[in-house]
């Protein structure tokens, strides 16, 4: 390797070195963020979380629908009387 090529190997270094370093520090700000608004200390909880929310929301919805489908059968008997 010549001088040159070294200078670029080094300036490459130095980037990837600055930009390992920001991305630490953004997992950090997640992680904290994380344990802050929902208590998970790793993403293995929060993914479980995020598991189980998804579960209830879909609950949720199912329970709507079969509301929805009872008042429109509802309402279906009030009008033809």
């Amino acid at each position: 390797m010549n001088e040159r090529e070294l200078l670029a190997l080094k300036k490459e270094i130095e980037t990837s070195k600055t930009k390992a370093s920001e991305l630490k520090g953004q997992q950090s700000y997640i992680m904290k963020d994380l344990l802050d608004r929902f208590g998970c200390k790793t993403i293995k909880e929060a993914e479980k979380m995020a598991a189980k929310l998804k579960a209830d929301i879909d609950k949720g919805n199912e329970k709507i629908a079969l509301l929805l489908e009872e008042i429109g059968e509802r309402y279906d008997a009030i009008t033809r009387s």
